[in-house]
């Protein structure tokens, strides 16, 4: 089985799926926004635009999937954000015509709690740290200008399952989608305090400055 995570930009995709990863023996992270890394380090920057717009980068997306969907026997988690609705259905539908049980939640929250969560999440903190505080952050920039579309375009039916996860911990977004999925993940026994450094290590692990 494979569980798509999708959301905007800071909406705790990787998070969760770390969360999911952590209590749930066997499963795996597979993402897919190492592929659109490693396309840019192979392109000169002056043509490192979105990388989901090219179809490399969707095709490779597709087989890793299938390969590790065939080959691994557990629960195989890709965080990433896709609105378009023909790249949506170019990756997931062919996963699902090639028999994968696909699962897909869109993690959804109103736009203030989002910006909060972009401005409190580990990466602009860890490069205000190195960088100096008034260093921009160019991921944390392009998040909040695809916000507004992501949030449109995500609450559409064809993104559906939609969670909304304004009032909920990542515990409990992990909770919601296995329990959706038929699946049971071993307790949560973090305290708040251990949880905090988790997720903040989680983060810290994902940065990037390419």
């Amino acid at each position: 089985m494979l569980l798509w995570i999708n959301g905007p930009f800071g909406g705790g995709k990787t998070q969760s799926a770390h969360e999911i990863q952590r209590r749930l023996p066997g499963s795996v992270v597979c993402d897919p926004e190492h592929v659109g890394f490693g396309l840019h380090r192979m392109m000169p920057p002056s043509l490192r635009a979105d990388f989901q717009d090219l179809p490399a980068w969707r095709q490779g997306v597709q087989e890793v999937l299938d390969l590790v969907l065939t080959e691994h026997d557990g629960v195989v988690l890709a965080p990433m954000t896709v609105v378009e609705p023909a790249y949506f259905r170019e990756i997931i539908g062919r996963l699902r015509e090639r028999g994968h049980e696909v699962r897909h939640f869109a993690l959804l929250a109103d736009r203030a709690t989002v910006l909060r969560r972009l401005r409190e999440r580990g990466l602009g903190h860890a490069v205000r740290f190195i960088a100096g505080k008034d260093a921009p952050v160019r991921r944390e920039s392009f998040a909040v200008s695809k916000l507004d579309l992501c949030l449109e375009r995500l609450r559409d039916q064809e993104f559906a399952e939609h969670l909304w996860t304004d009032r909920l911990t990542i515990p409990q977004v992990a909770d919601t989608i296995a329990a959706s999925a038929g699946l049971t993940l071993a307790p949560n026994t973090d305290s708040a305090l251990r949880g905090r450094l988790r997720r903040a290590w989680t983060g810290v692990k994902h940065i990037r400055f390419d």
